[in-house]
């Protein structure tokens, strides 16, 4: 398999907040802000694989501040890591103020995805290229984020 590029499968997915989307603070609810996650994740990482891919886990949902009714939701998601079969995607959520374009990030997350057959079963992906000093850091700190995921993961079962 070739070497892909992070920014082969990089996604920005764009919305906006709508009322029924917030609760009575008039601010997103984060169970909505994770389903966005959830979408663009798996579009970025089914760029990479060209397979189907499921969700295994969210890391570290940190919601940093508020997004309002009104407001628009940008995520952008983009690959951080490669194993075998499974991908780590961080997505950073921003909200912009439509109306005097101020930008603020409103949330940061890493979920890993893994690619599946038409069993469900794992498949391998094609690895990451690699070409600037901040794709290696983030790498390294994927592949350590993987190797932890992968502990506790053994602590459940």
């Amino acid at each position: 398999m070739e070497p892909k590029s992070p920014a082969e499968s990089q996604t920005v997915l764009t919305d906006i907040i709508l009322p029924p989307q917030t609760n009575h603070h008039g601010t997103i609810f984060g169970g909505e802000v994770m389903s966005y996650i959830d979408r663009v994740a798996v579009i970025c990482a089914t760029r990479h694989a060209h397979r189907p891919v499921v969700t295994a886990s969210f890391d570290s949902m940190d919601f940093i501040s508020p997004l309002k009714v009104g407001e628009c939701i940008i995520l952008t998601a983009i690959l951080r890591w490669v194993g075998k079969s499974s991908m780590e995607v961080q997505v950073i959520v921003e909200g912009e103020d439509l109306l005097n374009g101020d930008r603020h990030v409103t949330g940061i997350c890493f979920v890993s995805m893994v690619a599946v057959d038409q069993e469900g079963k794992a498949v391998e992906v094609p690895p990451m290229k690699l070409s600037t000093e901040e794709e290696h850091f983030q790498f390294e700190r994927g592949k350590e984020r993987a190797a932890h995921r992968k502990k506790r993961k053994k602590g459940y079962v």
